[in-house]
């Protein structure tokens, strides 16, 4: 079987090498096929270890994901379910309970590995191979309730160095617990390896020199070197340089057929698209990952732009001056949310004191602050793209030790405004004048920054998409971009002293207004600690109350100590960082699973791709939402445009399918899809109409009628 496999990917043009590889395993089939006979428990060291886990108790009649956790030695490799010119993948005989069922393997997204003129497909680092296994509803009585189920599995596979190849084998077993639980956390890194599906098909079409596949790819989203992993064997020179096009939103690969294979017209071609690869060729764990389709025969788009060295399109200004002037824009968007504004307009107000120097002065370091603040983020997000993670824009939100600090800065601000202490940099003094310093500036550009960035906005979310698909440099310079946006008007009036006239000279009413700012900074508070309690349950949400009440009664001492002629900083500061740092390290701890999105239509599914490729196949509209809780756009839009009655109606009436994508904690799964649709962040609106084979991507600004007009129309009007 092993030669047999082999033999029918091998072309007469193959090198001596090959035959003598297969001459190596010829003589270690019978071997092989000996020891899987009389080996009931095979502990043999290996050059890769296999491991069967479990992700975590499955109740009867559902199913639960299994992982064959390969662990390479240094030097050796495994395969793809595709190993490509030759080698073998990982085969699992099971034993499973009565009744259960296995699925298919899925691996996660492979290397490329050339050896002697052989492609190879294989992973020289640790890769899990996932299973789903159904239990049967039927199970025992004695089986249930905590009690496990016991599986076991004879896995046979291929190790290879550079220079020899072993066949192995290992008698693995583990246990399903049945009932409910916690989940292995690894499962979620595993499954973020798996390359994420297509929702719509792919085309492809034979021709004299071999295939030409055409994938639908956004012309936004962002890809680095690609490499096209073809699952059927014999119908493309794996070895081959694979050119690549744009055109559109088409991602066009050209394969040259097999050497010495005639011309092939398969009725369907499936892979997997590997988004890079290093610059020897070999795509990397992390390397961002993948696509798979699935192909059928149709017209392949004619034309477009070849992709330079590194995968990327050639670097256009007009496309970097566009994504600035959009992120210019979203930043000035950015100064009206609740958690900035009361901040903005104390600092405004202060600068009316007619100072002009001091004002450029202030004007300049708030600047500093908010445009370094959004730097790092932006340098953040590209560096740990670039490593494959898979996280968009506000990533930051999606820890729950960020929205512990964050409830701490929101909480001490609040206090401020308050009069319960005085902060540098916010505070204003009962005749008006300010007590900020240059410092106190920059410290408040950079909150005002990072508590101002959960969301993309009208013009911000385009902008958002181009930085990630920039080389990192223009990217950067978008980020920068949506910095001077924010701080844009504290600048102007800081240079501009007509402006400053403009504003109510200081007085003591400041004081009064500071007070009643304090209100949309309390509820920025109330807000933030019930999303806490949204991503960690109101454990979480208690402990950092407790945390933040901590906080505001330390200030408080601090400013009688102050008052007192004291000094406060030698014990204060070390009580911040310790507070902070609890927050920021505590606050995982104890965080349990995230709670389901809220506010969702009535019969709305969690987004999958196979919820969603169901919903399109049910012949029905398919209306499908990403979302956050800690995105504010995103809430406006539910209440006055998702969750109101006359939408309800309208989506019942058409039979429209509603999918919910909640990305208030990290999800690979959304991220990936997102990346494929080209969004940096959420809100993301997609309406899918029968039959049609793409998206329509829908305003980030959704109106009253934006969709009962859609479900009309589905309707025939």
């Amino acid at each position: 079987m092993v030669l047999r496999a082999l033999a029918n990917r091998m072309t007469p043009s193959r090198s001596i090498v090959t035959v003598l590889w297969l001459c190596l395993l010829a003589c270690a089939q019978p071997a092989l096929a000996a020891s899987a006979q009389g080996r009931q428990n095979d502990t043999r060291p290996t050059h890769i270890r296999p491991t069967l886990l479990a992700e975590g108790p499955v109740a009867p009649g559902e199913t639960v994901t299994m992982a064959v956790l390969m662990q390479p030695e240094p030097g050796w490799h495994g395969y793809w379910t595709n190993p490509g010119d030759a080698g073998l993948p990982l085969s699992l005989g099971w034993s499973l309970p009565a009744g259960a069922k296995a699925g298919d393997l899925r691996f996660p997204v492979p290397q490329t590995l050339l050896i002697q003129g052989l492609m190879n497909h294989v992973y020289e680092h640790d890769y899990a191979v996932l299973v789903p296994v159904t239990i049967p509803a039927t199970i025992p009585a004695t089986a249930r309730a905590g009690s496990t189920l016991a599986v076991s599995a004879k896995a046979r596979w291929l190790a290879c160095t550079d220079t020899i190849c072993v066949p192995e084998q290992a008698d693995l077993s583990g246990t399903i617990t049945v009932g409910s639980g916690s989940k292995d956390t690894r499962f979620a890194a595993w499954r973020a390896a798996l390359p994420a599906p297509l929702d719509r098909p792919a085309r492809f079409a034979a021709t004299a020199k071999g295939l030409s596949i055409a994938i639908p790819f956004p012309a936004t989203a962002t890809i680095g070197t690609p490499h096209l992993f073809i699952a059927g064997q014999g119908l493309v020179d794996y070895a081959a340089p694979q050119a690549f096009r744009r055109t559109g939103d088409w991602l066009v690969a050209e394969l040259p057929r097999a050497k010495g294979m005639m011309a092939e017209h398969p009725q369907s071609v499936s892979g997997v698209l590997a988004f890079g690869v290093d610059k020897q060729g070999a795509t990397s764990a992390g390397s961002g990952g993948g696509l798979s389709f699935t192909a059928q025969p149709g017209e392949v788009p004619a034309g477009g732009t070849p992709l330079a060295m590194g995968g990327t399109t050639p670097f256009a200004w007009r496309t970097l001056v566009l994504a600035m002037l959009g992120a210019l824009a979203g930043g000035l968007i950015l100064n009206v949310m609740p958690c900035v504004f009361p901040i903005l307009s104390l600092k405004a107000m202060a600068l009316a004191r007619g100072n002009s120097s001091h004002a450029r002065a202030e004007g300049l370091a708030y600047s500093a602050g908010v445009i370094l603040a959004c730097l790092g983020l932006g340098a953040a997000l590209l560096a740990l793209r670039a490593g494959g993670a898979q996280i968009g824009w506000a990533f930051q939100l999606q820890n729950p030790g960020v929205i512990a600090v964050l409830v701490l800065l929101a909480a001490a601000i609040t206090a401020n405004f308050a009069g319960l202490y005085e902060l540098p940099g916010l505070s204003v003094s009962r005749s008006g004048n300010s007590v900020g310093t240059i410092g106190g500036a920059f410290g408040t550009g950079l909150l005002a920054a990072f508590v101002a960035t959960p969301c993309t906005g009208p013009f911000m979310a385009a902008a958002m998409g181009v930085a990630l698909v920039l080389p990192p440099l223009a990217g950067l310079a978008v980020f920068a971009a949506l910095g001077l946006g924010l701080a844009l008007p504290f600048l102007l009036i800081g240079f501009v002293p007509p402006l400053r006239r403009l504003l109510p000279r200081p007085g003591p009413w400041m004081d009064k207004f500071r007070h009643f700012m304090a209100v949309p900074m309390g509820l920025t508070v109330l807000a933030l600690l019930w999303l806490a309690s949204r991503q960690g349950g109101w454990p979480l949400a208690i402990a950092t109350f407790a945390l933040a009440a901590a906080l505001l009664a330390a200030l408080a001492l601090a400013e009688r100590r102050r008052r007192a002629g004291r000094p406060v900083a030698v014990w204060l500061v070390p009580t911040i960082l310790a507070l902070g740092a609890a927050a920021f390290l505590g606050a995982p701890r104890l965080a349990q699973a995230p709670a389901s999105a809220s506010g969702a239509l009535p019969g709305a599914r969690p987004f999958s791709a196979s919820a969603l490729a169901a919903a399109r196949a049910s012949g029905k509209p398919v209306f499908l939402y990403f979302t956050a809780d800690w995105c504010l756009s995103c809430k406006v839009n539910e209440n006055v445009a998702i969750d109101r009655p006359a939408t309800i109606e309208a989506f019942r009436n058409a039979g429209v399918q509603v999918l919910v994508g909640d990305w208030t904690r990290a999800d690979p799964a959304i991220t990936a899809f997102l990346t494929q649709q080209g969004a940096a962040g959420v809100p993301l609106y997609l309406w899918y109409a029968p039959g049609a084979a793409d998206a329509k991507v829908l305003p980030q600004v959704l109106t009253p009628e934006t969709l009962p007009t859609l479900a009309r129309s589905s309707q025939g009007g």
